[in-house]
């Protein structure tokens, strides 16, 4: 077996090649660069999470590359706290606030530097940086992030040095760390919601990137309105390409799986197959949004009428769903209770239901027992960052049981579903899935939407989708 890998064609290096690869490179290192936009902001993220934990260490790590098949890897996304804390996106790298006799913390950025030309090391694998691409060098990474960036390999050397230090970790990002570290599960858990509720409240440059991101999905839903006629000449599939499109040209790629849902495919909430077929008549439910660069994502969804135009029946369930929102969007303000929203818009959508016959009223019973989730089956919203479901292991009084804050980002997304095998509502409504979801930042004295740059009701949809569907 040459190289540790079975059916490889190469015999072996032979000292001839290991001389002629390792002579001849220039010498690529950069001195001229800046640190990014959101170094400074990521350096107060750290000066508050040190301010919960004084005397201990606090290490939050990156994470690796994961096998797809073989020895193809999946793309690599970090962990999302690790790139909330230092604006980085390198694998296999950790941060590591150390602590102080006065309290406070010393941020060191482990990362794995560039390969040496000294060895076989840079070009003798998929991993190695002549595969994979030009790392940073410590030097370089240190004036990008605006702190000290050390080896990684010597973490563990380094980490032992002071065994006696009280220490926190992320658990279920880097096995090989854990094994290092002798920590305890609980207040590593405590230590993962304090560095998720951390994104609760957006800054301003955070708040700036969610735009970013929301512009990029607007025009992405518009591209597919565009596109819609060759859609129905193939398949769902020229929908979730073309949305792929817009989000890999303005930002790094989707925020998660785009559900590109027509026909009866809208009742399945997560629905990512995307193979069906796209015909008029029916409708489109499209959930996507753009991922940045920095990897701030956007949320949105848009129930189209395919043909352009919604049917009588279409359009009642269609205006439901938007009366629903409408009412979770007014809850949504800073001192509401988080919960006030998905209540606003449930109690409406259960009164709905129990006017057109399909459960037993009065409508507070349907509520107060949830038999609207039936029909409705998700939550109303969920906070939107870094993640598609921001925050996700924060506190549940910080979060769900909280109260709202100006300067944090959530969904509003009601939506009505009824199964194609749904023997409870009449023939014609089965298989119908509707759902609008927006964006809304909690402002001072009220709430601002977003992605108000697409239509919502539906007289909007049929004059936005006339004019650029044709």
């Amino acid at each position: 077996m040459a190289n540790g890998r079975k059916n490889y064609l190469y015999r072996g290096i032979s000292d001839e090649l290991s001389a002629l690869m390792r002579t001849g490179w220039a010498d690529t290192e950069r001195t001229d660069l800046q640190p990014t936009e959101q170094a400074p902001y990521a350096a107060r993220r750290r000066a508050a999470l040190s301010a919960r934990f004084p005397g201990e260490r606090l290490v939050v790590p990156s994470g690796g590359l994961k096998i797809r098949s073989n020895d193809a890897h999946y793309p690599f996304r970090p962990y999302t706290g690790y790139v909330h804390l230092t604006g980085d996106q390198a694998r296999d790298g950790a941060l590591v606030l150390e602590p102080r006799p006065d309290g406070g913390h010393d941020a060191h950025c482990y990362q794995l530097p560039r390969d040496s030309r000294d060895s076989d090391e840079f070009w003798t694998g998929y991993t190695a940086e002549l595969w994979m691409g030009r790392r940073r060098t410590l030097a370089e990474s240190e004036q990008v992030l605006g702190m000290e960036c050390r080896d990684i390999r010597t973490i563990a050397e380094d980490l032992a040095k002071s065994t006696d230090t009280p220490t926190r970790i992320v658990r279920g990002i880097d096995p090989s760390l854990e094994e290092v570290l002798a920590t305890d599960e609980e207040r590593d858990d405590a230590f993962e919601e304090a560095v998720s509720g951390l994104r609760l409240i957006k800054d301003e440059w955070e708040t700036g990137e969610l735009r970013r991101a929301v512009d990029a999905t607007v025009r992405g839903f518009t591209d597919v309105v565009r596109e819609l006629s060759q859609a129905i000449a193939t398949s769902e599939r020229w929908i979730e390409g073309t949305f792929f499109r817009r989000a890999r040209v303005e930002g790094n790629t989707v925020g998660y799986g785009s559900i590109c849902a027509a026909g009866e495919h809208a009742t399945i909430m997560h629905w990512q197959d995307n193979d069906g077929p796209v015909r008029p008549g029916e409708l489109l439910l499209l959930d996507a949004g753009v991922e940045t660069h920095t990897l701030y994502t956007a949320d949105v969804t848009r129930t189209l009428p395919i043909s352009g135009t919604f049917t009588p029946l279409q359009r009642e369930i269609y205006d439901a769903v938007y009366e629903a929102q409408e009412a979770g969007m007014a809850a949504v303000k800073p001192g509401a209770h988080f919960r006030d929203f998905h209540e606003a818009a449930q109690r409406s959508l259960a009164a709905r239901l129990v006017e057109w016959g399909f459960l037993e009223g009065p409508a507070e019973r349907v509520y107060e027992l949830d038999l609207q989730r039936r029909f409705t089956m998700a939550g109303t919203g969920h906070m939107l960052g870094l993640d598609v479901h921001d925050c996700a292991q924060a506190r549940n009084e910080d979060y769900i049981d909280g109260v709202l804050e100006a300067g944090m980002c959530l969904t509003v997304e009601p939506g009505l579903y009824f199964q194609p095998d749904d023997l409870t509502v009449p023939e014609e409504w089965r298989g119908i899935g509707v759902r609008i979801e927006d964006d809304v930042l909690v402002t001072a004295d009220g709430n601002e939407n977003l992605s108000a740059g697409l239509p919502r009701s539906a007289d909007e949809v049929e004059a936005w989708m006339r004019e650029f569907a044709g």
